[in-house]
C-alpha cells in the first residue's frame, strides 16, 4: 500500500499542473479581460470629461501602465510560471476587483457553502440509506414501486426549479419562510436560542431544494447493493443457522452492502464544504462559494478563478485518494497490487 500511496501522491503533481495549464491557456483567449475592462471605462470617462469623440483610445503610456497594473505586461509563460510558484507556497494571490486576498474571500464565503453542503449531506444520507434498505427488503412491492417513482421524480426536477416553486409558495404566498439571506438583519441582537431558530428558518427552503434531488442516487445504490448481498451464499447460511431476519439484515448484509456508500463518504463530505450551489445561492441571495466562482468568471477576476480552481482541484485529488484507501479500510480483501 505504501508504494501505491506514493505513486498516487506523485501523480497529483502532473494532474494539478495539467488542469491549471489548460485553464490558463483558455483564459488567454477569452476577450474582455480586466485590463480591457478598465481601459474601456477610463476611455469613456476621459471622453465625457474632455468632450472628445466617443471611443477615442488612451495613449500608449496609459495603456502600458494599466497592463502592468494587472501583470499583463509580461509574456504568458512567465505569468504562468510565477503563478505556479505562488501556488506552491499556497499563496492564491489577490483579487483584481475586491482588493482582498483570495484566501480571505474563500474564508468569507465558505460558511454559507458549508451550511448548505453539510445539511444537504447529512439529511440526504439519513434519508437515502434507510430508504434504500427498506426498498431492498420490500423489492417488487407497492412500497418499492411508489418510492422509486417519487425518488425518480425528485431526481428529475432540477433543484433550481424546485427552489423557485418553494420560494413562490412558502416564501411568497404563504409567507412561512424568508425570501433571502442566511440570517435576519437583526441576528446579532438575538439571543442564542433565537439565533438558532432564525438560522434554521432561513436555511429550510434552500436545503430542501438541494436534498430532494441529491439523495436519489444514494437511495438506489443502497437498494441495489443490498439486493446483491441478500442473494449471496453467506446470507442463506446465516438463515439456515436460525438467525433472526433482523440480525441477518442489519448485522451481516448491511455491513457489506454499505461498502460502496461508505467509500464515497470522504468525497461527499469534503464536497459539502467546497461545492458551491450556484443557482440555489443566487435564487435565495446566499453569498457563498458558488456565487464567488461565477462572479469571478464573469468579471474576469483571474486570481480568484485560478486560485479557487487550484485549491478545489487539489482537495478533490486528495479526497479521491482517501476514497480509494477507504476500500481497504472497509474491505480488507481489496489489494492495490
Amino acid at each position: 500500500m505504501a508504494a501505491y500511496l506514493l505513486r498516487r501522491l506523485l501523480l497529483i503533481i502532473p494532474t494539478l499542473f495539467g488542469v491549471l495549464l489548460i485553464n490558463f491557456i483558455i483564459v488567454q483567449f477569452v476577450p474582455g479581460g480586466p485590463a480591457e475592462q478598465l481601459l474601456s471605462q477610463l476611455t469613456n470617462k476621459e471622453n465625457r470629461i474632455s468632450g472628445g469623440p466617443a471611443g477615442r483610445a488612451l495613449d500608449a503610456r496609459q495603456v502600458a501602465e494599466i497592463k502592468a497594473l494587472y501583470g499583463f505586461d509580461k509574456p504568458a509563460p512567465e505569468r504562468f510560471w510565477q503563478m505556479l510558484k505562488q501556488f506552491a507556497s499556497f499563496d492564491l494571490g489577490k483579487s483584481f476587483f475586491q482588493s482582498k486576498d483570495v484566501w480571505q474571500l474563500v474564508k468569507e464565503k465558505l460558511p454559507v457553502s458549508i451550511s448548505l453542503g453539510l445539511w444537504t449531506f447529512f439529511i440526504s444520507y439519513l434519508i437515502a440509506v434507510p430508504l434504500g434498505v427498506a426498498k431492498a427488503v420490500r423489492a417488487g412491492s407497492r412500497f418499492d414501486f411508489l418510492t422509486t417513482l417519487l425518488v425518480l421524480v425528485g431526481y428529475a426536477i432540477p433543484g433550481f426549479v424546485l427552489g423557485v416553486a418553494l420560494l413562490v409558495i412558502f416564501g411568497g404566498q404563504l409567507q412561512w419562510f424568508p425570501l433571502r439571506g442566511l440570517t435576519s438583519p437583526n441576528w446579532e441582537s438575538l439571543s442564542w436560542g433565537a439565533r438558532i431558530v432564525d438560522y434554521l428558518w432561513h436555511i429550510t427552503l434552500p436545503v430542501t431544494a438541494m436534498v430532494l434531488g441529491s439523495f436519489a442516487i444514494t437511495a438506489m445504490l443502497t437498494k441495489n447493493s443490498f439486493l446483491e448481498e441478500i442473494r449471496k451464499q453467506y446470507v442463506l447460511t446465516a438463515r439456515a443457522k436460525g438467525l433472526a431476519e433482523r440480525q441477518v439484515l442489519w448485522k451481516h448484509v448491511l455491513r457489506n452492502a454499505l461498502i460502496p456508500i461508505i467509500t464515497g463518504f470522504p468525497a461527499a463530505f469534503i464536497g459539502a464544504f467546497f461545492a458551491g450551489a450556484l443557482l440555489i445561492e443566487t435564487l435565495f441571495s446566499l453569498d457563498g462559494m458558488g456565487l464567488l466562482s461565477y462572479e469571478s468568471v464573469l468579471r474576469r477576476d483571474y486570481p480568484v478563478f485560478l486560485g479557487t480552481l487550484y485549491l478545489f482541484t487539489l482537495i478533490g485529488l486528495v479526497t479521491k485518494l482517501i476514497s480509494d484507501l477507504c476500500y481497504v479500510w472497509v474491505d480488507p480483501r481489496v489489494k492495490f497490487d
